[in-house]
């Protein structure tokens, strides 16, 4: 894990700025009775299900779109070490919880809540913030399986298109490639 952090700290920093910065902006409201917090889920009901969409719909692209990223990798004449297999796995994975997350959240507000009256008024402030929370967490998320898609992809695009010398080469191809430079030049 320590590992993993450590490679893809930029992406992981997008991610938690995008993540404050989105939940910054509904902190700032201060604190709200249980009728305000009910009047604004019902007034955000609809951009929090749009934002749900949107969510499912590229996590779902995106993890069609990274067995084509594998097909590339695999269709390669480099050789590509292991490092760049994990990082796909890594990219899946957190798609994968943002698919899901997004899905329950989107799940959670189509049950009409602020039509129940069983529901005491103060729970509609918990309602409020762990939405907001999770909405931001989402977001966030979606940052973070971008740029690390982004790192992904120019990777592939040095190794396969540009045909780079490129730490994901395994070393034994980049000797290879060398000495036929060499011996190139030689001739």
């Amino acid at each position: 894990m320590i590992h993993f952090i450590s490679k893809n700290k930029r992406s992981l920093y997008g991610g938690l700025a995008a993540t404050v910065f989105a939940g910054l902006g509904a902190f700032l409201l201060g604190d709200i009775s249980g009728y305000e917090a009910k009047s604004l889920i019902s007034s955000s009901i609809n951009g929090i299900n749009m934002l749900c969409n949107t969510i499912i719909l590229a996590s779902a692209t995106i993890l069609a779109l990274l067995l084509t990223l594998l097909g590339i990798s695999t269709g390669s004449k480099s050789k590509i070490k292991e490092v760049h297999y994990k990082q796909v796995l890594n990219i899946a994975k957190f798609d994968t919880v943002l698919f899901i997350g997004a899905l329950m959240l989107f799940q959670l507000f189509n049950i009409p809540l602020t039509e129940s009256d069983n529901l005491p008024t103060s729970w509609f402030t918990y309602i409020y913030w762990s939405t907001l929370f999770f909405s931001s967490l989402l977001s966030g998320l979606m940052v973070t399986v971008i740029l690390l898609l982004y790192h992904t992809v120019t990777n592939i695009i040095a190794i396969v298109g540009l045909t780079e010398d490129h730490y994901l080469i395994n070393d034994e191809e980049l000797e290879a490639q060398k000495n036929k430079s060499s011996k190139e030049e030689d001739n």
